[in-house]
């Protein structure tokens, strides 16, 4: 049976149920205990699990996901909060280094089942050091894998998976989301990674969205719609794995496609899925696949400013009604 909860409210479900399933579920990370994370996403974690299993560390990022690969390693399966996605930075050793590689180099032999939960995104008034789209980076390191929920029924879903995986895996939440509410079931499901969610069938144009930019694909096809241009979306709902037949099987049905992410767009997600388009589904397209990510720049404090870095449902509907109207490729 369904209910109407908040993106935060299914975070804190799946961690809770999957702890409760399985002793060896543990979470560390900094204010997850007595403040409930600055989210206040994991609130009451700690009263019913105690503090040996909800473990508040100090501010030291690279020691406690240290702790948390050698947990893995040796029977635990830990879930590491960290507080802000732009804080990867710290645990890129532990993670990439140590986590993503540790099956590979024992020969099989060694297992790190690991949670990183972090967050994305900007327009949240946070500034240059706590507003970044990261997970690019993590998606380039062969060994990790890589969800982006863009609803609450994704966020439990997906969490519940990851934590249940036999791999490291960086689940990266958008700030803006948590008081998101939708449906989420009462009974408990997973949501198998490497398939994409099609939220709207279309003819004229898909759409691909990660995270929020899945929302902002929805609006921008309400738009479209107004035109009298037929939108498909789609969500990939992870990167890594990334459903790939899905994205072609669109792509070769619409002949035009336009990607939205709100990392940056050099070297960024937008131009992996894109490439993957332009490669194997070239001789069904009608127009170039179009990019859009957020301004290769650092994200500004001031709110006018920070606004324009991140694509807006009328930019994306914009793009995509120019390529519907054959006006890129005639300007290329």
């Amino acid at each position: 049976m369904d209910r109407e909860i908040t993106h935060s409210q299914a975070v804190n479900e799946a961690i809770a149920e999957e702890m409760r399933r399985d002793s060896t579920v543990i979470l560390l990370g900094e204010d997850v205990a007595e403040a409930g994370t600055p989210f206040k996403v994991l609130s009451g974690l700690v009263e019913e699990f105690g503090t040996e299993r909800v473990i508040d560390t100090p501010i030291a990022e690279p020691g406690f996901m240290g702790i948390a690969v050698g947990a893995a390693m040796t029977g635990m399966r830990p879930i590491v909060d960290i507080m802000f996605g732009d804080f990867l930075f710290l645990i890129m050793d532990q993670l990439c280094n140590q986590a993503a590689k540790t099956h590979y180099m024992s020969g099989g032999k060694l297992n790190v089942p690991l949670v990183v939960r972090t967050n994305l995104g900007a327009t949240r008034r946070s500034a240059a050091q706590h507003s970044q789209s990261l997970h690019a980076l993590v998606a380039h390191i062969p060994g990790l894998k890589v969800a982006l929920p863009a609803t609450p029924y994704e966020a439990k879903g997906l969490l519940k998976t990851a934590i249940r995986d036999d791999n490291p895996v960086v689940i990266f939440e958008d700030k803006l989301s948590y008081q998101m509410k939708g449906n989420v079931p009462e009974e408990e499901y997973l949501i198998e990674f490497g398939q994409a969610n099609l939220l709207r069938e279309g003819n004229d144009v898909t759409l691909i969205g990660t995270s929020s930019m899945v929302q902002t694909c929805v609006a921008a096809s309400d738009l479209l719609a107004e035109k009298g241009i037929s939108a498909e979306v789609l969500d990939p709902r992870t990167i890594v794995p990334l459903d790939e037949r899905a994205i072609l099987e669109s792509v070769r049905k619409t002949s035009r496609a336009v990607v939205v992410d709100e990392g940056h767009q050099n070297y960024g997600i937008t131009a992996e899925i894109a490439a993957r388009i332009s490669e194997k589904a070239f001789y069904h397209l009608d127009a170039p696949v179009i990019r859009l990510g957020a301004m290769d720049v650092p994200v500004p404090f001031s709110p006018a400013l920070e606004d324009l870095t991140v694509p807006t449902p009328e930019l994306v509907a914009e793009k995509a009604l120019s390529i519907c109207r054959g006006e890129l490729v005639h300007d290329a």
